[in-house]
């Protein structure tokens, strides 16, 4: 129906239409792919913000499942009837999401909590969808090459791996209590994760504290309450590499339905389903990744992407930084033409296939996050100095962690030296450019979007 009517609408009201009918789509086929859809709308800055606008709303807007439902659940695995547990229970949710929906209430004595209800059909639906898509996956393989760098079989495997946790909430539970020891042991007195009851938690039930404040993405709020907006950004982004690089573990689902500030200006984080959790050769991985990235290594940042699990092995690690032109001069891809901006990515995308280059799950729930934090910066704080931000968190994990995380990789803390112009040529400008703001960045990204439609 839109190549029939929405595609001759043309440019924003087109692809509004088409967002729209995806987002449609998406609710009428059920959990699986309300939860792709969840993914979507953290890539504020990344996808198309039409869509973005469209799937934001998968996030707590799906229809609730209604009470008598709810009630049967929790009394079948509580062992009880909700009276006797509860002494009040809010029969409207406070959100509705695709796995399940969270009802405000009061146990016993007094202590007020959320509970969080699995739909009773969810777990039926998710892995009939599951079997469809591991059908479809590997037809997709040679037919559509960019697919190839997702490795459809893999990405279907890891995203089952992962919802199929996010099915049973006792490892949300863990996780939640694993998350909160590591922001202790940090000291990030930024965050905060809701407290599980143990004794009232089970696969389908999860009963834990109530946290309220405003959603992260309320502009207003942070206003009407004296909330610094680069602040909490600040805090995210620091909080969440902190976890991963020192610890191995962070949340994994970060987007604007599961994260909420506080009047004091602390971030409550929410739904803790998916958690990526790395192994310690793939932490050390990450910790070298970074370390590379700011002393601008591309020899380096390569292979610990190989040791991630992004590129095969044996991969000539020199051979590929010269085919991808990483050991050269930066290129500003503003200044180049649609036809030499479709070339290049073209060229890029066939040598990364021809070295095997494929997404590991760590990286994946990683990059997905920094595409929100990204995002977030775009909502809250357009006009945030990233040149600045950058040096700041590189100073930070220097002060706080250079040293530690320095000899776990075998190196020599002098050696380590943040390489500003290397920074720079990240973000395809050289060094005469001392600043840029997010408002800047996003005018470079939507002119090259323009030149690659108009190519197209």
């Amino acid at each position: 129906m839109w190549g029939l009517t929405g595609r001759r609408k043309g440019g924003r009201e087109s692809r509004a239409d088409l967002s729209r009918r995806l987002r449609e789509a998406a609710e009428a086929l059920g959990p699986t792919y309300i939860k792709l859809g969840q993914i979507i709308s953290s890539g504020e800055g990344i996808f198309p913000s039409e869509l973005v606008s469209e799937f934001i709303k998968c996030r707590d807007q799906v229809p609730a499942e209604g009470f008598h439902s709810v009630r049967d659940v929790v009394e079948q695995e509580l062992g009880a009837p909700l009276e006797a547990i509860f002494s009040s229970f809010d029969r409207t949710p406070i959100a509705a999401a695709s796995i399940a929906q969270v009802h405000g209430a009061i146990l016993r004595d007094g202590t007020v909590v959320v509970v969080k209800v699995q739909r009773p059909t969810v777990d039926e639906l998710v892995h009939d969808d599951l079997r469809v898509m591991a059908w479809v996956a590997p037809m997709l393989v040679g037919r559509i090459p960019i697919t190839a760098l997702a490795n459809p079989p893999a990405l279907v495997e890891v995203f089952a791996h992962t919802i199929s946790e996010e099915l049973d909430f006792r490892v949300e539970a863990d996780n939640m209590i694993d998350v909160a020891r590591v922001f202790a042991e940090l000291g990030q007195d930024q965050f905060v994760v809701p407290r599980p009851h143990p004794e009232l938690v089970t696969r389908r039930v999860l009963v834990m504290e109530r946290i309220d404040g405003f959603n992260f993405d309320d502009l207003e709020s942070y206003e009407e309450h004296g909330v610094d907006t680069h602040a909490v950004v600040r805090a995210g982004m620091i909080g969440f590499m902190e976890g991963a690089l020192v610890h191995g573990i962070f949340h994994g689902d970060l987007h604007g339905g599961n994260i909420y500030v506080l009047p004091d200006g602390r971030t409550a984080l929410l739904d803790f389903g998916i958690t990526g959790r790395m192994s310690e050769a793939k932490r050390l991985a990450f910790v070298r990744l970074l370390i590379s990235g700011m002393m601008n290594d591309a020899l380096g940042q390569l292979a610990a992407l190989r040791d991630l699990g992004a590129l095969p092995a044996d991969t000539d690690l020199k051979v590929v930084a010269q085919e991808l032109g990483l050991l050269g001069d930066p290129v500003d891809p503003t200044t180049m033409t649609a036809e030499e901006l479709v070339g290049e990515l073209q060229r890029v995308v066939k040598a990364l296939l021809g070295y095997g280059a494929r997404m590991p799950k760590e990286l994946m729930l990683f990059v997905k996050n920094m595409v929100f934090l990204d995002g977030a910066i775009a909502r809250l704080s357009p006009d945030l100095d990233l040149f600045a931000e950058i040096s700041h968190i590189a100073a930070y994990f220097a002060t706080t962690h250079g040293e530690s995380l320095a000899a776990q990789v075998g190196m020599n803390p002098e050696d380590y030296e943040f390489d500003p112009d290397g920074m720079r040529a990240a973000f395809g400008v050289d060094d005469t450019v001392e600043a840029m703001t997010y408002q800047d960045l996003q005018a470079r990204r939507e002119l090259i979007r323009n030149r690659l439609r108009a190519r197209g």
